[in-house]
């Protein structure tokens, strides 16, 4: 941490924290894990892939986090007619009164905000698709040879439909590369659908207050990157993600089910959300649990599977969890 930086100011930024998922908990029942996910990538700086069958209310989260969070929250609905122009921005062509000239003045375009829902994000064709690319590496957009700074923090939450199938663009792992984490929204469990269906069929409406500035985003994120990461850990965490490539010292679960391992970024990723996750519980120091919690959702999407896993019914997360049972842990 930053010599200037109290205990008093970490303990304070970190009952944000608390806060913020008290405040989103005002319109989600449930879903611990995958509000954690959020916060995880909204600390590491990363972006979000949210995958989940239609009413689990994926984008009533992400809207959510939006109205907790005091920054600038816009929402795109992809779909087929969807141009690249849609999103980054164009060029209106204005004719100065005074002088009768004209010229070209640049209209940004949705994605010019803090937390952009990228919302059914496989609706729309690859061109469109390629479009947040930039976006999501650099944190800038070029149009008309001039390069744009997207404002800070930016954050991209994405959401698809893994179930229906027609009429959707399958995102090219280049694409799913940029995303820090996949994260997979399940059923709610029988309590939770019984609070859902007393909470959402009524006539008062959930108000879900502010509780985080963007000073306090930047900071935490900031912060992350001084949490302690062990050697040991470090090496575990290479080791993990060479062992996903096969070939020769891979493991037999990989070089039978995987066609394409999972390359430098997912180390990067691995490290930056298990030093979020040690933020998020109030550490320091990052541990293996942090690591083991993490290793599916960072990795399941930077593995590309073989036909022999899709006739066995083999998933990636049954790869990852074989990897960390088959590569050689740290000392606890």
């Amino acid at each position: 941490m930053p010599d200037a930086v109290t205990e008093a100011q970490i303990k304070a930024r970190l009952a944000r924290l608390d806060d913020l998922r008290a405040a989103i908990a005002q319109a989600i029942v449930g879903q611990e894990d995958v509000v954690e996910q959020l916060l995880i990538g909204l600390l590491a700086g990363g972006h979000c892939l949210l995958e989940g069958v239609p009413g689990l209310g994926k984008t009533l989260l992400v809207r959510s986090l939006g109205q907790a969070l005091e920054l600038e929250f816009r929402r795109v609905q992809f779909t087929p007619d969807l141009m690249p122009s849609d999103i980054l921005g164009t060029e209106l062509l204005e004719e100065d009164h005074g002088t009768g000239k004209r010229h070209f003045r640049f209209q940004p375009g949705p994605v010019f905000t803090n937390l952009l829902l990228a919302d059914e994000l496989n609706r729309t064709p690859p061109k469109t698709q390629a479009a947040l690319l930039e976006a999501m590496q650099e944190k800038t957009v070029s149009y008309g040879g001039v390069t744009h700074q997207l404002p800070k923090p930016f954050f991209v939450l994405a959401t698809q439909n893994p179930l229906e199938q027609a009429g959707t663009y399958p995102l090219p792992e280049a694409q799913l590369d940029r995303f820090l984490l996949l994260i997979r929204v399940e059923y709610p469990t029988e309590q939770e659908e019984h609070d859902i269906l007393a909470q959402t069929t009524g006539n008062r409406a959930a108000v879900v207050p502010q509780v985080m500035h963007a000073e306090d985003v930047l900071a935490l994120q900031g912060w992350v990157r001084d949490v302690h990461l062990g050697e040991d850990l470090l090496a575990w965490i290479t080791r993990l993600v060479r062992a996903s490539r096969p070939g020769t010292g891979a493991p037999q679960v990989v070089n039978s089910y995987v066609r394409w391992g999972a390359g430098p970024r997912a180390g990067q990723s691995l490290v930056l959300a298990a030093k979020a996750r040690a933020l998020l519980q109030g550490r320091l120091a990052v541990t293996r649990d942090d690591i083991m919690a993490l290793a599916a959702p960072v990795m399941r999407h930077r593995l590309l599977l073989s036909f022999a896993a899709e006739a066995e019914n083999k998933s990636a997360d049954d790869v990852i969890a074989a990897l960390l049972g088959s590569v050689p842990h740290p000392a606890a």
